[in-house]
This record gives structure tokens, sequence and C-alpha cells, in this order.
């Protein structure tokens, strides 16, 4: 029973001083990646045992699992300068691929930060076009934005310069009917009878003056 309680104590300080002499590199935190594109990921330490594991936490469960190699899915494991760095390669990434990556220690149970990766559909060109071909069409564009400028305003212009000319007819016609409603012979008329009033009002006074000179001589 000693030796039972001797071992386990020994394995738990173990994993205590394994657990305080690892040192976790800070992580890629994202990754997007187009659809059948090559995604690699990495995990690097310090001080930290050989047998890595990777595994994902899927975004549409939460749920973790390990990653399950196959020649399209591989990891392997490099060192340099005391760090060390697990690696894992998709090769023809697939929309279900997307998830959080993280690398797991089982002797001292510890995760790294993780990489999220986001594989992507790219959208597809529903038509084909050339740069000539779009350089046609924004000039194209161009052409009638121009015109849809400027045939409003000449029609404008043309309606107003057509609205002033029927303005200025109308008012000759109304001269002209001025000028028509008026009898010349009646004007003539009507200027004779005055001329002639006033000629016998100056000879009616004319001879009043003189019979009013002849009755004071008359008169004793």
């Amino acid at each position: 029973m000693g030796v039972f309680l001797f071992f386990v104590l020994c394995s738990l300080m173990g994993s205590v001083a394994s657990g305080k002499e690892i040192m976790l590199e800070p992580d890629r935190p994202f990754l997007r990646v187009k659809l059948f594109d090559r995604a690699e990921l990495e995990c690097c330490y310090k001080n930290g045992p050989t047998n890595v594991t990777w595994v994902n936490r899927f975004s549409h469960s939460g749920q973790m699992y390990p990653v399950n190699q196959s020649e399209e899915v591989f990891q392997h494991y490099s060192e340099s300068n005391g760090k060390q760095c697990g690696f894992l390669i998709l090769k023809n990434v697939k929309l279900w691929d997307t998830g959080m990556y993280q690398c797991h220690f089982h002797d001292i149970k510890v995760y790294t930060h993780g990489t999220y990766l986001q594989v992507f559909k790219p959208i597809e060109k529903t038509i084909n076009l050339s740069e000539s071909t779009k350089n046609k069409i924004l000039t194209a564009e161009g052409v009638l934005l121009l015109l849809c400028v400027v045939i409003p305003s000449a029609s404008l212009l043309f309606k107003s310069k057509k609205q002033k000319k029927l303005e200025m007819k109308k008012m000759k016609q109304e001269e002209e009917n001025i000028y028509q409603g008026l009898n010349l012979e009646d004007c003539c008329s009507t200027y004779d009878q005055i001329e002639r009033s006033q000629g016998q009002s100056q000879y009616q006074d004319v001879c009043t003056a003189m019979e009013e000179r002849e009755e004071i001589l008359e008169k004793p």
C-alpha cells in the first residue's frame, strides 16, 4: 500500500513539474482558406513532450474530437534551437473542416491556445469578362450617362424657347387687335367736330364782344 501511494505521489509531482516546465508559444489565432486549398496549422512550445495529438473542436457542435490522419490529413514534428513545433497539414480542405484546432499533450493534460480554421467557398463568376470588354462596358455606361444628362437639358431649353416665341406671337396679335378695333373714319369725324366746336365758340365770343361795344356807344 505504501509503495502504491509513493508511485502515485511521484507521478503527480512529475506531472506538476512537467506542467510548470512547458512554455507554450502563441498560436496563430485565425486562418482562412479557400475550399479545396491546402491548410497548414502549427503549435509551438518549449520543454514539452514530443507526443502531440491534434484535436478539433467543431464550430457547429462544440465537441472536441481527435483529428484522424489520412493521405490528405497528416502531421509532423520539428525541433530547432530548443523550440518544438507540431504541424498539421490538410492538403484538400472541405467545408466541414472548419473549427478550432489545438495541440493536446496527453502526459500533462495541456492544450495549446489553438487556431480557428475557416474554410470558405468563393463566389463563382456568372460571366467571365476580359479587361477590354469591361472597359468597353464602362465607356458605354459613361456615354449613356452623358446622354441622360444632355437630352433632358436640351429638351427643356427647346421648350423654353418655344414658349417664349408663343408669348411674343400672342403679344403681337393683341396689339393688332387693338388697332383693328379702332375706326379711322369715326376718329376723323370726331376730330372735325372738336375743331368746329372750338372755331364756332371763338367766333361767338368775338360777335358778343362787338355787340356789347355798340350798346355802350349808343347810350348817351
